[in-house]
């Protein structure tokens, strides 16, 4: 029996990046081998076992092979006969196919190694067509290695508009694409996932809405780069730059949608595109089944972000309004996202990028300032019920008119 530690590890330790977990591959042995040394069994569909310390993740080398459609159409075969070069072959790209055994000996069958000296994505044989989702992770690698300089190979992009044009992405669950998502949205570039995905003919399957963006103009004036899709990347790229949170950029994505949908007659304006793009948000986040959260951010940013833009422009009761209904008394963190998202958005312009957003600094303000007021006061002064609400409203607008005015 041989160990090996392989994927993700290995890459990493060779790009000097911290390693965060470490997978292993069991060459030589059966399941009772690694059950009479008291590891745990998980599954029942792959031979994959838990080291009884560590609690690390151990599979046995093992082949697929295509037997259906989508992510779990596959035979698995494992036994002690299957080799290390049989197991790595069955892998995605070359860069996370070297193995590494307890001398730190690499074996690396499909040129890794000259992979990442190239910085190129790279599949490792044919049957990568076999697994839709593998368009996902190729992206979210890109995402995760583009600020290193790696781009994806040429005929792995190719396979890659293959499995899109085969209509095999519609064959993935939406919990897989949103995982997929999810982590890309973490990475240090999530705007290259999508990009990706589009540059593949891949978005337009469980993005329709953001792929209606690109194409669509916004006036000059306002947007020097012009093309909506173009400027929802440089937000989720400024989004990135302000926060690690991956709802508040997932916001900062969303927050457009409305102008996909803008009438030919009305262009390059986009009147009306906030509150037209909330059921946008709706749609798209029950398409991905993403968690509440994320939908009740995106829809608080897609329709209320021209208003923070316009801050000194409002009336101090608009003011007001806006933290209600943004439920910002109840909910200070998210609100505190809502304006990053904001920010994000009046950054993401061409030659905005690095330009002070005041007006995030001003609500903050609002929002303190009608923190400040204590209900029980007016309490005291005999007011209940509904007139207790009018009254709490009446005195945030006259806090916020301070501020308005100064």
């Amino acid at each position: 029996m041989q160990i090996f530690l392989v994927g993700g590890a290995v890459r990493d330790q060779l790009l000097e990046r911290t390693v965060t977990e470490k997978d292993w591959v069991v060459v030589g042995a059966t399941p009772k081998d690694l059950l009479k040394q008291g590891f745990k069994q998980v599954g029942k569909d792959f031979p994959v076992f838990l080291h009884p310390e560590s609690g690390d993740e151990y599979a046995l080398a093992r082949t697929e092979r295509k037997s259906g459609k989508g992510y779990y159409g596959f035979i698995i075969h494992a036994d002690e006969n299957v080799t290390l070069e049989q197991d790595l072959l069955r892998r995605d790209l070359t860069i996370n196919a070297i193995a590494m055994d307890e001398n730190g000996t690499l074996t690396d069958p499909y040129n890794g190694q000259a992979d990442i000296k190239a910085k190129k994505l790279r599949h490792i044989s044919p049957a990568f067509r076999e697994d839709p989702l593998r368009v996902l992770r190729v992206a979210r690698f890109a995402a995760r290695y583009s600020h290193l300089g790696f781009t994806i190979a040429d005929e792995t992009l190719e396979f890659m508009r293959e499995i899109a044009n085969s209509g095999e992405l519609a064959e993935l669950s939406a919990e897989r694409v949103w995982k997929e998502t999810y982590r890309a949205l973490g990475e240090k570039s999530p705007q290259v996932y999508f990009e990706v995905l589009r540059s593949c003919n891949s978005l337009e399957q469980w993005f329709p809405e953001l792929a209606a963006l690109w194409g669509v103009p916004n006036p000059p004036k306002w947007h020097p780069e012009v093309d909506t899709g173009v400027h929802t990347m440089m937000v989720l790229e400024q989004a990135a730059q302000l926060s690690d949170d991956p709802v508040t950029r997932f916001a900062a994505l969303c927050h457009d949608l409305g102008k996909g949908i803008t009438p030919a007659e009305d262009l390059p304006g986009h009147p009306g595109h906030e509150k037209s793009g909330v059921p946008l948000v709706r749609s798209l986040c029950r398409r991905l089944k993403t968690p509440t959260e994320y939908e009740q951010l995106a829809k608080i940013a897609c329709e209320f972000h021209l208003h923070l833009h316009r801050f000194e422009e409002l009336k101090a009761k608009t003011v007001v309004k806006l933290l209600e209904k943004s439920d910002a008394f109840r909910k200070p963190a998210r609100f505190a996202q809502f304006l990053q998202v904001c920010e994000a958005d009046y950054r993401g312009r061409a030659g905005f990028e690095k330009r002070d957003y005041p007006q995030a600094a001003l609500m903050k303000q609002a929002l303190d300032a009608c923190n400040s007021i204590k209900p029980q006061t007016l309490i005291a002064r005999g007011f209940t019920g509904k007139k207790l609400g009018d009254a709490i409203h009446s005195e945030r607008v006259k806090k916020v008119k301070l501020i308005c005015q100064a």
